[in-house]
């Protein structure tokens, strides 16, 4: 062994000594040098060991991870699901290209510019959306004539509830189209379609025998109904048990009578077959005092009726009593708007005696209507008041008396309008006296010929925290109010709920407002709730103007300031001088 291992040392050194020179060796050298490796190999018994763990553990992850990658792949066996994961891509790819979010319930496409080609693709998505209850395209000019590539596919969106096409230049064959697609959508209970001008003249027939229960809401508002068309409505209404809302409003031929055409009395007939109705809107409809005792008649059969319009029909006037007589089986009436129908001394005379009948009024609309002015105060007393919240008088004429009687309603107004009324110039401390904080919300003055003290008084009445709810404040086409008026309103406070602000001057007028527009600036970040502030025709530099921009950065306030305004520095400091040198009227 000793002779061995020196063998195995005088080779290890010849072979370095050598300079790379190799030794010859036996063949059973050569033998014992290999297995003597095999044995130091196998001798790393720790690191083996170690390996071998490490190996098993990165087997067993690399399984687990497998295993979790297949849960998650889509199983070849519900290729159904797939495709509809595919398809709720297309719809959401197809809205944010319009601007719009996803929501499986609710599309909303209004003002979308969209074409016929933009409802074509529309119309193949509506299978990817099972769940949709509610379809907005209106305010979409270019799909007119087209609407029939989308109706043809309702049937895949059967739970849609309502449907609005509002002014979407809608014709005779969309009509059509539609009315054929209705038995598609049987749960439909809102359907809208105002503002399309080719819905009238005859075509609404297309609707006819089309429309069902559980219809609840159904606006054809400015859709040039004729009596052809209030003919075919009389028919639909017939059958719509369940309709609570009809709005027919600014149809002017609605109501002409029409030689062998039954007409608006066919419709006013029809609606004691909808014992559910709660609102009825006819303004501007052109109604006559014919067409109020057709409307009367039928007025016994609908004990829901909780609004009614008939505003803007002049054509009415010195007829309203043909109504009044009726409207006392209205007890559930809360709302009734008679603006601008040129009511005569007797057509007022003939509401004031039915008034303490309607007990749940709490909502009367007389405004421009010139003669109202004389008769406030018999108005007044004939209302309840303790529930009134609605009684605007704008444009009626008020007298002192008028003025004052309205005194006795304002407590429990809500809002509060006399604009137009010259009256209130000097007077405002008498209605704002009357005024109870914490109620009233709205209160509009816009061309009342205010003074400086009426602003100072409105000032006083903020700073005692009495407008403190108040959320629209019109003071427009005031332009007699000194800077000293503006200033003290703007530095009062107490209107922290203020939403909209008005004090624009009457076109072709204009006003510097250097000297009151620092205290603005200084109320604007108490203004929290502020979301349109209206300054039209006020003069100013553009530094002013930056400066009110600058306090409304971060803030999504619309700001109504005409640039006509702008001025520079050394142009508005010589029209001040020019008005300080001009002699008091």
């Amino acid at each position: 062994m000793e002779s061995t291992e020196g063998q195995r040392g005088r080779d290890s050194s010849s072979s370095s000594s050598g300079g790379g020179s190799g030794v010859k060796r036996s063949p059973l050298e050569v033998l014992m040098n290999q297995i003597r490796r095999k044995r130091t190999a196998t001798d790393r018994k720790p690191l083996g060991r170690l390996l071998s763990r490490n190996s098993e553990k990165n087997l067993i992850s690399e399984e687990v991870e497998t295993e979790r990658k297949e849960e998650r792949k889509p199983s070849a066996a519900d290729p159904a699901e797939s495709e509809r994961d595919v398809g709720w891509g297309r719809v959401c790819v197809f809205l944010q290209r319009l601007g719009k979010k996803a929501d499986s319930k609710n599309l909303s496409l209004a003002h979308c510019d969209l074409t016929a080609t933009d409802l074509l693709e529309l119309a193949t998505l509506l299978q990817f959306l099972p769940r949709l209850e509610e379809v907005d395209v209106s305010w979409n000019e270019l799909i007119g004539g087209c609407l029939r590539a989308l109706t043809s596919h309702l049937q895949q969106v059967g739970g849609i509830k309502a449907l609005k096409l509002c002014s979407c230049r809608l014709n005779a064959d969309d009509v059509i189209a539609l009315g054929e697609a209705l038995g598609c959508v049987p749960l439909l209970d809102v359907l809208d379609l105002s503002y399309n001008g080719g819905v009238g003249d005859g075509a609404l027939q297309g609707l006819l025998g089309n429309l069902h229960p559980p219809l609840r809401e159904l606006h054809l508002v400015s859709c040039q109904l004729n009596a052809a068309d209030a003919s075919a409505l009389g028919g639909m209404v017939s059958a719509l048990s369940t309709l609570c809302v009809l709005d027919v409003s600014c149809n002017p031929r609605l109501a002409q009578e029409v030689e062998g055409v039954g007409g608006f009395r066919e419709l006013t007939s029809s609606l004691s077959h909808a014992s559910s109705l709660s609102t009825l809107r006819l303004q501007a409809c052109g109604l006559t005092a014919d067409g109020l005792d057709a409307l009367g008649g039928s007025l016994r059969y609908l004990p829901s009726m909780r609004e009614l319009d008939l505003s803007c029909n002049k054509t009415l006037t010195g007829g309203l009593s043909r109504l009044t007589s009726h409207l006392a089986h209205l007890t559930h009436l809360e709302s009734l708007d008679l603006h601008l129908c040129c009511l005569t001394p007797a057509d007022l005379d003939a509401l004031i005696q039915v008034l303490p009948s309607l007990t749940a009024l709490t909502e009367l609309d007389v405004s421009s209507n010139k003669e109202a002015g004389a008769v406030i105060h018999p108005l007044v007393s004939a209302l309840p008041l303790t529930q009134m919240r609605r009684l605007p008088l704008n444009s009626c004429s008020l007298t002192e008396d008028s003025f004052t009687a309205l005194a006795l309603a304002a407590p429990f107004l809500r809002s509060v309008d006399v604009s137009w009324c010259k009256v209130v110039s000097g007077r405002l401390a008498l209605l704002l006296d009357a005024l109870q904080p914490s109620i009233i919300l709205e209160l509009r003055l816009s061309s009342c010929d205010l003074t400086t003290d009426d602003l100072r008084h409105l000032a006083a009445v903020c700073r005692r925290g009495s407008l403190s709810s108040l959320r629209v404040l019109d003071l427009s086409y005031n332009g007699s109010v000194c800077d000293d008026g503006w200033s003290s309103l703007f530095s009062a406070g107490g209107l922290s709920s203020l939403q909209d602000v008005d004090i624009s001057l009457r076109p072709l007028t204009s006003a510097p407002c250097s000297a009151w527009l620092p205290a603005l600036l200084s109320a604007v970040p108490q203004l929290l709730a502020l979301t349109r502030l209206a300054l039209q025709r006020w003069n100013s530099s553009m530094q002013e103007r930056q400066q009110l921009k600058h306090r409304l950065r971060k803030r999504s306030v619309l700001l109504e300031w005409d640039c006509s305004g702008v001025m520079s520095s050394s142009k508005l400091t010589n029209q001040e001088s020019t008005e300080e040198s001009q002699p008091e009227e």
